[in-house]
């Protein structure tokens, strides 16, 4: 008699698309917006209204919301409906830098006081030997603080269309990066386990 293993399929896909959902929904839904209108203001109404609209989908999809879709998100309608109360591009811009800063401290800092944020992040559906941790986590940190460094320097010297384009450019970059971490976690993951794509370090708008 053999064991027969348990129907997750169905619900790992649900999971894969709300956290697509959740992750890049309300930034497409802005940029696009954005483009269409030519109106800053008008397309953060819809940052504010998408943001808020993926985080109610995510809890009621899985009955829950990750940590870092739910800080993206939050941050998100702050700096939105500061960027509306006082008709200015600069907390929506800002954002992006004030996010990636916190979460490259977060993550280098733990690393420095001898813990692995990621792990407490990932860590449930990814088993990895806290060396390994440590240094996944110093990569995702790198990515944020270079995140957050090039969005000053867009924000700063370029245009408001630019901006906007450099924004959406991150998205598939924060893909190919996580597509990158791949082979190291698959030569330190363990025995039992399935090799995952790491989430993507995206913060969202």
């Amino acid at each position: 008699m053999t064991d027969t293993p348990p129907a997750e399929t169905p619900k790992k896909k649900n999971a894969a698309w709300v956290r697509t959902a959740v992750d890049y929904g309300a930034p497409i839904a802005f940029a696009a917006a954005f483009f269409l209108t030519k109106n800053f203001q008008t397309a953060t109404w819809v940052l504010v209204a998408a943001s808020a609209l993926a985080l109610i989908l995510g809890y009621a999809v899985e009955r829950r919301v990750a940590l870092l879709p739910l800080f993206s998100g939050v941050m998100a309608l702050i700096f939105g409906t500061l960027g509306l109360v006082f008709h200015s591009d600069v907390f929506v811009k800002i954002k992006v830098t004030v996010v990636n800063a916190a979460l490259a401290i977060f993550m280098i800092g733990g690393v420095l006081t001898g813990r692995a944020p990621l792990k407490a992040l990932m860590g449930e559906a990814i088993h990895l030997p806290d060396t390994a941790w440590r240094t996944l986590t110093l990569r995702y940190g790198g990515y944020f603080a270079f995140a957050a460094v090039a969005n000053e320097l867009v924000r700063l010297t370029q245009t408001t269309d630019m901006w906007v384009k450099f924004r959406i450019g991150l998205l598939p970059l924060a893909l190919l990066f996580s597509l990158s971490q791949v082979p190291f976690m698959m030569k330190h993951i363990a025995k039992g386990d399935e090799a995952q794509t790491p989430e993507p370090p995206d913060a969202g708008f």
